[in-house]
């Protein structure tokens, strides 16, 4: 086998009477000149992981790539020129199995019916000529695919999930995938620690946001409720009062939960009220919705948002001519930014259609 690959290498290089190397197409190596296989570079994030493959792309060129260009049972170098590299920013698993944080130089077995794709801790080598299994970091197995035609070869980033995704390499009719996983939630939660003992920590929003995340995923409910009070200590607003009303009813303490969520909508202006009604709306609470809409007409009786709030109240009634009217009024008010939507609404209240749908 490495017999083959010297020969490779020593056919792909020749040296001229000045000591410089080249391809065999005449390229040189010493100089930064087009490639005839082309610098690729492909980055996914997984939560708050990178994923970054540098490579460089051959074509097919009319050639029957696997099993003659690219031998079954061989090591080859999944790429072109220098070595492929994949680099992740925190430990994964892939297909599984554990790895490290770090930069590899990426290697493939091809087999007709299972391929190795290999993870090499020497990743500044040219090709796969000077690979050695005992650098290896770690060997998975996985099953090939038919493909559409790939003239030059690509990686992929698919099924792109919150904690996972596939890469896949493709070239001619062949596609080989491989799955990343992440422990997006526990990578989150040692960022965070860390983040909170620089600047973050004086400012009400960092704790706040870090009180939000644990909230969205449902884990560390009694960290979140303690971040969620620092940010209150830090600055006593409503987006911080709503969250901890949040949290304390998914911890289950409902009355409480109730006092802190009346205390942030009495802290709230007028706009934050409107959105905080549209996210009932989104959530299919539309009871809710319109009573907010209602209440902030009464506190906000002038504001733009207002207007537009008791125009959904009166849409919800079938009322339409008074919810023209009162986005009319809200476009009175509104930024210039608006109001090509708010136009849009009065066209389709005009036509009797109920704008909360």
């Amino acid at each position: 086998m490495y017999k083959v690959g010297l020969f490779a290498l020593f056919a792909c290089l020749l040296v001229t009477s000045y000591g410089a190397a080249q391809t065999a197409t005449g390229e040189t190596l010493m100089l930064n000149l087009p490639r005839q296989s082309q610098h690729a570079l492909v980055m996914q994030r997984i939560g708050i992981t990178d994923i970054t493959i540098n490579y460089h792309r051959p074509l097919t060129n009319s050639r029957q790539i696997w099993g003659k260009l690219a031998p079954y049972g061989q090591v080859w170098r999944a790429g072109a020129n220098e070595n492929t590299t994949i680099t992740f920013t925190d430990p994964v698993t892939i297909e599984g199995q554990s790895l490290d944080k770090g930069t590899y130089g990426l290697h493939m077995i091809p087999g007709e019916n299972e391929w190795t794709v290999i993870f090499s801790k020497d990743s500044t080598s040219w090709g796969s000529f000077s690979y050695k299994q005992d650098d290896d970091a770690l060997r998975v197995k996985v099953k090939p695919a038919a493909a559409e035609t790939h003239d030059a070869l690509a990686y992929d980033f698919d099924d792109v999930k919150p904690d996972s995704t596939v890469v896949t390499m493709r070239w001619d009719k062949v596609a080989v995938p491989f799955k990343v996983s992440v422990k997006v939630n526990d990578l989150v939660t040692a960022s965070i620690h860390h983040q909170l003992y620089g600047l973050n920590q004086y400012y009400w929003e960092g704790w706040d946001d870090a009180a939000g995340y644990f909230l969205a995923n449902k884990i560390n409910l009694d960290e979140a409720l303690k971040y969620e009070d620092q940010s209150i200590q830090s600055d006593e607003r409503y987006d911080n009062l709503l969250n901890k009303s949040k949290i304390l009813e998914a911890m289950g303490r409902k009355e409480d939960a109730k006092a802190f969520h009346e205390k942030a909508l009495d802290k709230a202006n007028a706009l934050q009220l409107y959105f905080y009604g549209r996210q009932l709306q989104g959530e299919k609470k539309q009871d809710e919705a319109l009573a907010i809409f209602r209440s902030t007409a009464k506190k906000f009786p002038d504001y733009w948002t207002s207007h537009m709030g008791m125009a959904r109240v009166y849409s919800a009634q079938g009322d339409f001519d008074n919810a023209v009217k009162e986005v009319k009024l809200s476009l009175a008010g509104a930024p210039d930014s608006n109001k090509p939507n708010l136009e849009g609404y009065v066209k389709k209240l005009q036509a009797k259609e109920d704008i909360n749908r």
